[in-house]
C-alpha cells in the first residue's frame, strides 16, 4: 500500500492557511477542523507547517501574547514532505524517526493531501487484518 491509496480512501481535501495568518487564526482552524496540523502556504507554494505542538510550545514561552504573532514565528519551515508513491513503511519510518506526526503529500510540486500518523497505522491494522486472514484460508483450505 502507498500514500495514494491512503488518499484515496481517506480523501484529498486540504486544509491550508496563508503564510500572512496569525497564531490566532491557526489556532481557531485546529479546534474547529479537529486536526492536528496545517500546511502553510504561499500563493500554491509550501512554505512550512504548524501543529498543535507548535502552538502549544509557543504559548508556554511567551503566553497568550503569542497568538498575535504571524504564523511563520512558531511554523517549522524546512518541511517533511512525501510523495504519493511512498510505501507505508516508509512513512511510518520517517515518521517514527524524525517524530513528526503529520505529512504533506506533494505530486508535481504541489501539495495534494495530508497524512498523519493516525491514517498510516489505520492502513497498516488493515494490512496485516488481511494477511492473517489469507493465512488462515490458505491453512484450512490445505
Amino acid at each position: 500500500m502507498n500514500v495514494g491509496k491512503i488518499l484515496e480512501s481517506k480523501g484529498s481535501e486540504i486544509i491550508a492557511l496563508e503564510d500572512t495568518c496569525s497564531v490566532l487564526e491557526v489556532a481557531k482552524l485546529l479546534g474547529e477542523r479537529r486536526i492536528g496540523a496545517i500546511p502553510i502556504m504561499r500563493g500554491k507554494k509550501l512554505c512550512g507547517i504548524i501543529s498543535e505542538r507548535d502552538v502549544v510550545r509557543g504559548l508556554a514561552i511567551r503566553g497568550g501574547e503569542v497568538l498575535a504573532d504571524g504564523v511563520a514565528t512558531l511554523m517549522t519551515k524546512s518541511v517533511v514532505t512525501c510523495g504519493m508513491d511512498d510505501s507505508v513503511q516508509q512513512i511510518m519510518q520517517m515518521m517514527t524517526e524524525r517524530r513528526i506526526r503529520h505529512v504533506p503529500v506533494l505530486a508535481d510540486g504541489e501539495v495534494k493531501g495530508m497524512i498523519s500518523i493516525g491514517d498510516v497505522v489505520k492502513e497498516r491494522i488493515q494490512e496485516t487484518e488481511q494477511e492473517a486472514e489469507a493465512l488462515k484460508a490458505y491453512i484450512s483450505s490445505a
